[in-house]
């Protein structure tokens, strides 16, 4: 029987690795002892993240920046290959969007920023990370996570990014029959992480009062910090997946061996918002 793949000294690179899903990603592959490379917007969180995984037993490095700046998230890849002489995992991750947006009063600016992070940049990752896999003769994983939003027709703006995700993965996973690179789509359901993040304030002021939080700290940008979604988390554990869940699944696909092609994994918590 074919064991599974150790993570061990790997070399991993994820985006949007300062919060949510891609942050649990990050600790939980280092704590694997990959060597994992950090991208996101804001350094603190991440040094905090890199700090775990090095007392974990991996290896850490932290970049900030935009990954809709294309030299700079190109740059980051390569550079990854280059210090470490492999290029083992890409989990492209970065991306944002809100629930129940309509085409008829949405914000074209928001839109286009939603194009860049989830669409544009994500196929830059992904075409930097398979010259730098070819390039190091790695046994590679690109994971991309999407969401069930990609599953359903009317799920507006946010929604045609995530299908076009996953149109994406179904392209590259074509042209690389004959390489050993697999690409996997990750298609989240409701989780505390991606959903109540982005949330507007009336929302989230919604949501706490059906579920009993009277005091209730929201950032002063409007968004949930950490550890108020984590009290979302724990208040509908049955509702919202945790992160954690996520990550498990992102490592279980990069243990496979490498000749097994899983194509598209579904997370959703125990009762389906979405």
């Amino acid at each position: 029987m074919t064991e599974p793949r150790s993570i061990n000294d790997r070399t991993v690179c994820v985006t949007g690795a300062s919060s949510g899903f891609g942050r649990v990603i990050a600790e939980r592959l280092g704590s694997r002892g990959a060597h994992v490379f950090l991208a996101g917007r804001t350094t603190a969180p991440m040094e905090e993240s890199a700090a775990k995984i090095v007392e974990a037993g991996g290896r850490a490095d932290v970049a900030t920046f935009d990954v809709t700046d294309t030299p700079a998230l190109q740059g980051w890849i390569m550079g990854a290959a280059d210090s470490t002489g492999r290029l083992d995992v890409l989990v492209n991750n970065a991306g944002f969007g809100v629930a129940g947006e309509t085409i008829a009063d949405g914000d074209p600016e928001f839109w286009k920023g939603m194009l860049d992070t989830n669409v544009l940049a994500l196929a830059v990752g992904c075409q930097a990370a398979i010259k730098a896999m070819r390039a190091t003769n790695s046994e590679g994983n690109i994971v991309n996570i999407s969401s069930v939003a990609a599953l359903r027709r009317e799920s507006g703006v946010y929604g045609a990014t995530k299908h076009a995700v996953n149109c994406i993965n179904s392209s590259m996973r074509q042209e690389l029959e004959d390489d050993t690179i697999r690409v996997t789509s990750i298609m989240p359901g409701a989780f505390a992480t991606n959903f109540a993040r982005h949330m507007d304030r009336a929302t989230i002021e919604g949501f706490a009062e059906m579920l009993g939080i009277t005091d209730l700290d929201i950032g002063d940008d409007g968004k949930l910090p950490q550890e108020q979604i984590d009290r979302f988390q724990a208040a509908m554990s049955t509702a919202y997946g945790n992160a954690e869940h996520v990550a498990a699944a992102v490592e279980y696909v990069v243990t496979q061996p490498i000749e097994l092609n899983i194509e598209e994994l579904v997370i959703r918590p125990q009762k389906s918002l979405f």
